[in-house]
């Protein structure tokens, strides 16, 4: 056990080194983050508007990874300046300060784009001391950068970079909707909890969904959130920090805190690239398993990731729900999403249903619910046999409308609900695959980790 705990910290100090930022690396993005802050002042000026300028986010905290840094600017309005106000000013700033800009909307529109290579984002908000004063969830980022920065120790730093790496590694890191995982400041939350990486982890390995987590015995007044698990956050205590963490991350993550502390190795911070398997061999494991998979592909909508991926998971959800009210075994459905197309892969039974199903209709002594069934199944074309009496229950045999599932997405998937921005395309283009549709270069990364069964620090 003691020759392990020391490979561990060996492993530990090497990841530290890799991404913690060097003398030079620092110096550089001072500098630029001067020029930026600069700049962004001249233009307030011009302007001539009372807005205070906020480093936040991971450089402000030096929390932030060598290689993975986005440079956020907050710019602080007075409560007496309209959202509408503050959103065009501080839009008109990022144009004449940044390249290659991108308009994006949380509850307040703001810019990103690059500055000397840099991932810079200029976001507007109120300037508020306490989070009962907010009125946006944006407002209160400026107040968990000066928290970390009061609470977080500097050799508590490292431990905070290294728990960011561990969770990138396992692809956990990230509130963005793409990820569903653990925010950078959920990570320092969770540092500032526990002390250290390695206490944390081998509390982590133990949670069970539904693991509510505070700093303090005066956060424990908060409301009840039905999430996998709930980090009180300090400053507002009736909001949770880890809101955006899905099951699937959840379960991911403790499951390679149990797996670390078994067998420790580099490749859950830095894991090996996927090895694509060919077509070939995609083919023969799929046959020799006895698998069976239609796909649904359909242009990808030009709208931001924030936007996109939870309307994949909205027409993931509708499909298989609706799917399954029509007696289809769908024993899995995912997606991936390319340069200009997203696929939606569903594996399910290659045999069509029965030619008819029994359909139970309501007890004899209901008379009113009778009388109703009795009325739509009489002389109904779809009847083979009944309405029947059995059991004092009125039962009827109808055909089924569809035997197999692609004949019913051919049908109805234009008449789904499906997200926003992809039914319009759906509704004009799309295509129903079969296996050998979706046995294509494209897919030969998602089907290699698809059917390896191997987890990311596995391979």
């Amino acid at each position: 056990m003691k020759k392990e705990n020391m490979y561990q910290d060996e492993i530990e100090k090497q990841i530290i080194n890799k991404v913690t930022p060097t003398k030079k690396d620092r110096e550089k993005l001072e500098k630029t983050i001067e020029e930026i802050h600069e700049k962004i002042e001249e233009e307030v000026k011009k302007k001539k508007i009372p807005v205070k300028i906020e480093l936040v986010g991971s450089t402000a905290k030096d929390t932030y990874l060598k290689d993975n840094l986005d440079i956020d600017f907050f710019l602080l309005f007075p409560l007496s300046f309209s959202k509408n106000e503050i959103a065009k000013h501080v839009l008109s700033i990022g144009k004449k300060i940044l390249i290659k800009t991108e308009e994006s909307y949380a509850e307040h529109p703001y810019i990103r784009g690059y500055y000397k290579k840099y991932k810079v984002e200029i976001v507007p908000c109120y300037q508020i001391e306490k989070a009962i004063q907010k009125l946006s969830a944006v407002d209160r980022t400026p107040l968990h950068t000066r928290y970390i920065k009061e609470n977080l120790e500097e050799k508590q730093k490292k431990e905070v970079r290294l728990l960011k790496q561990f969770l990138k590694g396992i692809n956990c890191y990230g509130a963005e909707a793409e990820i569903e995982g653990f925010s950078g400041y959920l990570c320092e939350l969770l540092i500032l909890k526990y002390g250290s990486f390695r206490k944390l982890i081998q509390q982590a390995q133990h949670w069970k969904t539904g693991e509510t987590l505070m700093l303090t015995s005066n956060d424990k007044q908060h409301p009840v959130f039905d999430t996998p698990l709930t980090f009180i956050d300090p400053v507002d205590s009736n909001r949770n920090v880890a809101s955006a963490l899905s099951k699937e991350k959840f379960e991911l993550f403790t499951k390679a805190c149990q797996e670390y502390l078994k067998k420790p190795s580099t490749t859950f911070f830095f894991p090996n690239p996927v090895k694509p398997w060919s077509i070939k061999e995609i083919k023969n494991k799929i046959i020799k398993e006895k698998m069976y998979f239609i796909g649904i592909s359909f242009h990808k909508p030009n709208i931001i990731n924030e936007n996109l991926y939870p309307q994949i998971r909205k027409t993931v959800k509708t499909i298989y729900e609706s799917a399954s009210k029509q007696g289809f075994t769908i024993h899995d459905i995912t997606y991936h999403v390319g340069r200009k197309k997203i696929y939606i892969i569903i594996k399910t039974d290659a045999e069509p249903l029965t030619e008819t199903i029994i359909h139970m209709g309501p007890p004899v002594k209901l008379k009113k619910n009778s009388k109703d069934f009795l009325k739509k199944w009489q002389g109904n074309s779809r009847v083979v046999k009944g309405p029947y009496e059995k059991n004092g229950r009125y039962f009827v045999e109808i055909k089924r409308e569809y035997r197999n599932l692609k004949s019913y997405l051919s049908s109805e998937l234009k008449k789904l609900s499906l997200g926003k921005n992809i039914e319009e395309i759906v509704k004009s283009n799309y295509e129903l695959l079969d296996l050998k549709d979706l046995l294509i270069d494209e897919l030969k990364e998602f089907w290699t980790v698809y059917l390896d069964g191997k987890m990311s620090w596995e391979r």
